[in-house]
């Protein structure tokens, strides 16, 4: 039995790896077809790796605009040429890219007997920041285009339950569940090294134009007029500079690490702080963050603005504060009213929340379930 898993961002990586090594211990031939164009960096991947083959795709140096679009639909195209040739089971195509899915359900009308699951990371044209456009003509044949390759899918995974919302609303009448983000290593020891006498902050991930700088000013600059505040940013981003300057007005300390890889580096930076900040602007449709994972892996609570899955795990599991219902003075009362134990607390939840929802094997349970019972395949385990 063959599957063929096809994406094409580094950035689903840690999900793609999880899944080839879910179905190898299943006892199935696992293909990764995949890009070599790094989305972030914008270069050409060299290194190799195991199972996979990389697909010269076309470089693009703009993240809205025709050429990315163009090279997107390329590498959907060399993908499907590919899938031909292995003659797969099953057929699983992650997206972003739209088109990924439109040359899945192509080859799935052609060979009834595969398999073809969706598994959507992102919404696009919904989850850009691009409102204003979002009833433009190309948008709006963009969004179709996923939803009629959905049509034909056998099985349609999401990240977050948000997503099963709004794909329902398309009237796409197939089986949906979701498949929260995961990452591999998850063991992970605390040291307490908070400052009871100061508040600090992280900052993790892509400093981009869908975070909402403004809210994240506005509470820094509240918080710092009662407690001396830094905020640490780990990460880059076409944002960065802004993003600095705005947050250095605040009279708040600010620590800039660039890009951080190294578990133990993020680890000692995350000891320090009593908060991850999770905020993006409301135009922004998404459910769950990666960052937020990387927080509550390293036992790290949030100020959160994120809706639906997130808002709900945040209220439920005690593991930050909401600010979406929230004046600005509110969240920061909320905040200083918190003492070291309350924190400790919070910081605990964080970790079990990651065992729990966003572990490895949160995740191989998870889609157990999903393959078996929706699915219902028959999966012969190599006894691994």
């Amino acid at each position: 039995m063959k599957v063929v898993i096809a994406n094409c961002f580094e950035t689903y990586e840690d999900r793609v790896d999880m899944l080839k090594n879910y179905f190898l211990k299943k006892g199935y031939e696992v293909s990764v077809i995949q890009s070599d164009f790094l989305h972030f960096s914008k270069k050409t991947r060299k290194e190799k790796k195991e199972n996979y083959t990389f697909v010269k795709s076309l470089p693009y140096y703009k993240n809205l605009s025709l050429r990315r679009m163009a090279s997107h639909y390329h590498f959907s195209y060399k993908v499907y040429q590919i899938i031909k040739r292995i003659k797969p089971d099953i057929v699983y195509a992650l997206a972003p890219p739209n088109s990924l899915l439109k040359f899945g359900a192509k080859y799935r009308q052609l060979n009834p007997n595969t398999k073809f699951i969706t598994d959507i990371i992102d919404l696009w044209p919904e989850t850009m920041p691009i409102s204003k456009y979002k009833d433009f003509f190309l948008f709006k044949k963009w969004g179709e285009l996923r939803d009629k390759s959905l049509e034909r899918a056998d099985l349609i995974v999401t990240e977050c339950d948000l997503y099963i919302d709004i794909i329902n609303n398309h009237k796409i009448n197939h089986k949906i569940k979701t498949l929260y983000l995961a990452k591999t290593d998850s063991k992970v020891e605390f040291n307490d090294q908070l400052n009871s006498e100061e508040l600090h902050i992280a900052y993790l991930g892509s400093v981009n134009n869908i975070i909402d700088i403004e809210c994240i000013k506005q509470i820094v600059n509240m918080i710092n007029k009662y407690k001396h505040t830094t905020l640490h940013l780990i990460g880059n981003g076409e944002t960065k500079d802004l993003f600095i300057r705005e947050i250095t007005q605040t009279g708040a300390k600010l620590i800039d690490y660039g890009v951080v890889y190294n578990k133990n580096q993020k680890k000692e930076i995350f000891d320090k702080c009593h908060f991850g900040i999770n905020i993006m602007k409301e135009s922004v449709c998404v459910g769950l963050t990666m960052k937020s994972i990387d927080y509550f892996q390293f036992g790290l609570p949030i100020i959160n603005s994120i809706v639906a899955d997130t808002k709900k795990i945040v209220e439920q599991e005690k593991v930050g504060i909401n600010i979406t219902d929230l004046e600005a003075s509110q969240v920061v009362e909320q905040i200083l009213n918190l003492n070291h134990r309350d924190i400790n607390m919070m910081k605990k939840n964080a970790h079990s929340v990651f065992e729990k929802y966003f572990s490895e094997q949160a995740f191989e349970m998870k889609l157990d379930n999903i393959i078996s019972n929706v699915l219902d395949l028959e999966m012969v385990s190599n006894g691994d």
